[in-house]
């Protein structure tokens, strides 16, 4: 069977530019406005994507100054999406930090449900410490120790999950009997951050349980992936380091018992698309003109743990900054991040015009053949199984991606034309029905 590529679609407010809600196009409050989503949705499935996504996380994002601030819940709206489609999987983020197993792990069941089983869960350790704050704690913990929960929380959820045994209900009418109580399996975990008792109040899913996708690219990251995720969404910069991250990931997954190509390995790039390169080249300059580098100074600040006012914009980075080990919070996109600067001998204001698109996820200025060429490239060499589409703007990005690059992407082959037979995001994935944990013969 011909590889194909798996295509996901990163919706985020009016784009992944922070400064897209400026242009004349973008409606500034299109972040709270449901058909604005529908509208993108429908646009992704138009496009055949395998799965759209939506970033989230329990607390505020950037300044209120900088961008449109705050969203939906994801799972809420999630499912409002999923009677506006027929097709497209549905994945939401949702961190392990600040939830507890039982009320997640059914949340996701509903919307594997609601949705015949197209639901997916981004599962994050949830770093800062502003996060923590909100749920009573001083300080977010150690980044080994959100790993630590991060496991036995996602133990705990497949142990729920598969409290239901697929042929449980029975409906017997005549008997009596609805359901076998022999094929109810509750948990009893005691572990050493949760204690869970009873079975989930949700039936056994069209999926089994949800698409188990992983966003961490720290070492910790990586061994809990291996051991868990079926895809991993990463920011790589360049060809030789999205390889590197692939192989590595593949031979942790095959060292962890499981098939490699049960993973799929996602980047993310950030298209700006013209007609031809001097015209995406001018898009690209339109949106870094509108940056308020101020926004972009204090973020980068935080994320590096400096104090504010550290850094000047027509310098480069500090010689003395702390290696990845000494960082508790998002490690692998520090290192990112730092080694962009160093790589290319970029200014404090350069950097800031370079993750103004994507937050160091991969952006790139050129025509939908040129788009093409590089995703090619980059899925023909070892480098990626897909791509996380991050369109600087929407929804005129995604509309551009999906009429000019996906014709592209289908001619030669690649991508498919129509969604076919497969109806789960499983399915979509290459991916088999997970077997239940405690299934007996019982007849």
């Amino acid at each position: 069977m011909t590889r194909r590529l798996h295509l996901n679609a990163f919706l985020m407010n009016t784009g992944h530019h922070e400064a897209s809600w400026r242009l004349p196009e973008s409606d500034p409050h299109a972040h709270v406005e449901l058909a604005h989503y529908v509208h993108l949705a429908r646009i992704a499935e138009r496009g055949t994507f395998d799965s759209l996504f939506l970033a989230d996380g329990p607390v505020l994002f950037n300044s209120v100054g900088q961008r449109p601030s705050g969203a939906l819940e994801p799972l809420t709206l999630l499912t409002a999406l999923a009677t506006a489609t027929q097709h497209i999987g549905l994945i939401a983020t949702a961190s392990t930090s600040y939830n507890s197993p039982y009320n997640l792990a059914r949340r996701f069941a509903s919307l594997d449900h609601i949705s015949g089983g197209r639901a997916g869960w981004n599962i994050v350790t949830t770093a800062g410490a502003e996060a923590a704050r909100n749920f009573g704690l001083d300080d977010e913990p150690a980044h080994a120790t959100r790993y630590e929960r991060a496991a036995e929380f996602l133990d705990v959820a497949l142990k729920l999950w598969d409290s239901w045994e697929d042929d449980l209900v029975v409906a017997d009418k005549a008997a009596g009997v609805w359901g076998d109580e022999r094929k109810i399996h509750p948990p009893r975990h005691k572990g050493t951050y949760f204690s869970v008792e009873g079975a989930l109040n949700v039936p056994r899913t069209p999926q089994g349980y949800p698409l188990l996708v992983q966003a961490g690219s720290s070492e910790d990251g990586k061994r809990f992936a291996a051991r868990y995720a079926e895809a991993v969404f990463t920011a790589q910069q360049t060809l030789k380091d999205a390889q590197d991250f692939y192989a590595d990931l593949k031979s942790r997954t095959a060292a962890a018992d499981r098939d490699p190509d049960h993973i799929k390995i996602l980047p993310g790039i950030v298209p700006v698309i013209g007609s031809t390169e001097a015209e995406a080249r001018r898009h690209e300059q339109v949106l870094e003109d509108h940056i308020v580098y101020e926004h972009g100074l204090n973020r980068l600040e935080h994320l590096l743990h400096l104090e504010p006012g550290t850094l000047d914009l027509d310098a480069g980075l500090p010689a003395d900054l702390p290696p990845e080990s000494a960082i508790e919070g998002a490690k692998s996109r520090y290192t990112l991040v730092v080694e962009l600067a160093r790589r290319e001998r970029l200014t404090v204001r350069e950097l800031i015009g370079r993750l103004g698109g994507g937050r160091g996820h991969l952006t790139f200025a050129g025509t939908p053949e040129q788009v093409a060429d590089a995703i090619e490239e980059w899925f023909r060499r070892g480098a990626a199984d897909g791509f996380n589409i991050m369109p600087a703007v929407l929804p005129s990005g995604l509309d551009l991606f999906v009429d000019h690059v996906v014709p592209i992407l289908r001619t030669r082959g690649l991508l498919r034309t129509e969604y076919g037979p497969r109806r789960t995001l499983r399915e979509r994935y290459g991916l088999p029905r997970p077997a239940n944990q405690f299934a007996s013969t019982l007849v």
